[in-house]
């Protein structure tokens, strides 16, 4: 049975940082492209970035770049998103997803507000 469970979510001001984290078990995590998603109220989800497998391409919606980097730890099966100079339109729920297969995590609320 395939988990992802998402961490590291919060309230922060804009300018700020979080780093978001996403534990896999029940598949070989080496093996599969990690994606981060987000959706915000009313809005429809939407990628945001995705790291393949051995970690060395990385691919991000423009508005994230510069801001955001995806990164892994195949030891850890752990997929990070480490998020810089947040805006509030940044405030969503964010996902990991496995790439080519159904698994989603459960989410994880970001917050950027003063």
């Amino acid at each position: 049975q395939v988990q992802l469970v998402e961490s590291g979510g919060g309230l922060v001001q804009p300018g700020g940082s979080l780093r978001l984290s996403c534990v896999a078990s029940g598949l070989t995590f080496r093996n599969y492209a990690m994606s981060w998603y987000r959706q915000a109220p009313g809005k429809e989800r939407e990628l945001v970035a995705t790291i393949f497998d051995t970690g060395t391409s990385t691919k991000y919606v423009d508005s994230v770049k510069g801001r955001f980097t995806i990164s892994r730890d195949n030891a850890k099966n752990t997929v990070y998103l480490q998020m810089g100079s947040l805006k509030p339109e940044d405030t969503a729920v964010y996902y990991c997803k496995v790439v080519t297969t159904p698994y989603w995590g459960q989410g994880t609320q970001v917050t950027v507000s003063s």
